[in-house]
């Protein structure tokens, strides 16, 4: 990547003899670098100067500290440690110099605004900016963290954007009490700021930037509350981040969920979301929260968002078997186990009784959208359920894509996803049969005795007490029909969970890793 400002000319005036002291423009130091302007000083009480490498003739960022000596040993360390990771969103840090008067550290110069500056000039940021700004920074960070360090200064002012439109993460001053953690809290925080153009002060430290606003028992408000059209995704992944409560992502996950967003500018995240609704203060379910009004904390049990914005909705169709019981005309006749429609059932032997219990016959049981829900652990993103009655609709050419991911394991985001279907009363079940796109799935069928509720919290629940149902699951399945007969004849089940652990490589774009889910049906007895 061609560094920011690089190509400019020195200026032609001779360079000054170099002094100790209070620096002046015009001055050299180190034989070098020509101070050009006094931009500003920072927030440690450095002199920042524009100036210009006279040697490579490009310029260069100098940051001044008086004195040298012992006072400036972490400045120059930082420095150095910053100087080992190189990184298009981190800025390049060219020399460390002390002479014991004055210690200074010479870095890139970026032609840009920090991200302080921009939100205080312009406001705070559309969510898709805001994400892009994010995704650079944790990119950064990420960089950072595999080389076991932090950088332990991540703020709106160390945040710079440039002209030409790069991110990149400066000034690196980590102390003992900076942590892995402590630096994706404060990427948290720069969304926050980014949305909102405040700064979670009691969650992140004090700052001369305005507080976040926050209720009566000082809980702070979320960004849909503080401000309308932050989609829903990006404001629980803001919160999650800020809560302390919640354990956080490695850098590079969540630099990769980040990224995915960053990449989404087509799909459903970044529609207008609206005033988010809640249960307000006596206005009923439903009650629009209005801008800059907190309302309510967010509950302890969320977990982290580390995985999806995308939603994936799961079809499942009725047993081929027990419509063959029924009409005797789409029977297998080669004995094959591939289907008329040219997918392999792969039921396992033994996996299920292709009579159905009782001597009746078995039946499709019709289900409607409000019938099946999202699971997406450890955060559920219910986003953009609307439309989900193309899993119902009996058209195998329409239904639902995952987003994509850049590995089978979802992105080593989280440790699947599925569709929780509710039958509506105690059935029994005969089989379910899922229609995929590509073959290559992993999945298993899990059952529950009940729905916790369409949260967070709500889908962890499901996913550590749903049990599996009988022993079949399908491992990097060759077809692209799964029939699920397993179901136990004396049994009744009513919440059902279609759980995926594997998605296939579809070769298709950066994030290649997704799957399609076609149609829908559940047979059994009623």
């Amino acid at each position: 990547m061609t560094q920011v400002g690089e190509g400019q000319e020195a200026s032609e005036s001779a360079p000054s003899v170099m002094t100790f002291g209070p620096p002046t423009v015009g001055e050299v130091l180190a034989e070098r670098y020509e101070l050009v302007e006094h931009i500003n000083d920072d927030s440690a009480g450095r002199q920042v100067w524009r100036g210009i490498d006279v040697i490579l003739r490009r310029p260069v960022a100098v940051v001044l500290r008086y004195p040298g000596g012992d006072s400036a040993t972490e400045m120059l360390k930082a420095a150095v440690d910053a100087s080992r990771v190189i990184h298009p969103s981190l800025v390049g840090v060219y020399d460390a110099i002390d002479e014991a008067d004055r210690a200074y550290v010479v870095r890139e110069w970026v032609d840009g605004r920090s991200l302080r500056e921009m939100v205080a000039s312009g406001g705070p940021l559309d969510p898709a900016r805001a994400t892009t700004v994010a995704h650079a920074i944790s990119e950064a960070v990420a960089a950072i963290h595999a080389t076991d360090m932090v950088h332990g200064n991540i703020h709106p002012g160390t945040a710079l954007i440039g002209d030409d439109g790069r991110v990149v993460l400066a000034d690196a001053r980590a102390d003992n009490a900076d942590t892995p953690e402590t630096d994706i809290r404060a990427i948290g925080g720069i969304l926050y700021f980014a949305l909102t153009g405040h700064w979670p002060q009691a969650e992140l430290g004090q700052s001369t930037l305005p507080d976040a606003v926050r209720d009566g028992g000082g809980a702070i408000a979320a960004p849909r509350q503080a401000r309308a059209g932050v989609p829903a995704y990006l404001d629980d992944l803001t919160m999650d981040l800020l809560d302390k409560r919640l354990a956080v992502p490695a850098a590079d996950v969540l630099a990769a969920e980040l990224g995915r967003l960053d990449n989404a500018g087509d799909e459903p995240y970044f529609e207008e979301a609206g005033p988010l609704r809640l249960l307000a203060g006596g206005g009923g379910a439903g009650a629009a929260v209005e801008r800059g009004v907190p309302v309510t904390s967010r509950p302890a049990t969320r977990k982290i968002a580390a995985g999806v914005a995308g939603l994936l909705v799961i079809a499942v169709i009725g047993l081929l078997l027990g419509l063959n019981a029924l009409g005797g005309g789409d029977k297998d006749p080669s004995g094959s186990g591939v289907a008329p429609g040219g997918g392999a059932t792969n039921a396992p032997a033994g996996g299920g009784d292709p009579n159905p219990p009782g001597g009746g016959q078995p039946q499709k049981f019709p289900l409607t959208a409000d019938q099946v829900r999202v699971v997406d652990p450890p955060k559920g993103d219910r986003q953009g359920v609307s439309g989900v009655e193309k899993i119902l609709d009996g058209d195998p050419n329409t239904g639902w894509e995952t987003s994509g991911y850049n590995s089978a394991d979802f992105g080593n985001l989280k440790d699947g996803m599925g569709i929780l279907i509710n039958l509506g009363q105690p059935r029994t079940v005969q089989s379910i049969k899922v229609t995929l796109s590509d073959p290559g799935v992993s999945a298993k069928m899990l059952m529950g005795t009940g729905d916790p509720g369409a949260t967070s919290a709500g889908d962890d629940t499901i996913v550590k007490t749903f049990q599996p149902v009988g022993e079949q699951q399908f491992e990097q399945y060759n077809g692209t029909i799964m029939t699920f007969n397993a179901f136990e004849p004396d049994q009744k089940y009513q919440y059902l969970l279609f759980f995926m652990t594997e998605i296939p490589d579809t070769n298709d774009g950066r994030y290649p890793y997704k799957i399609g889910v076609q149609e829908i049906e559940v047979a059994g007895l009623s």
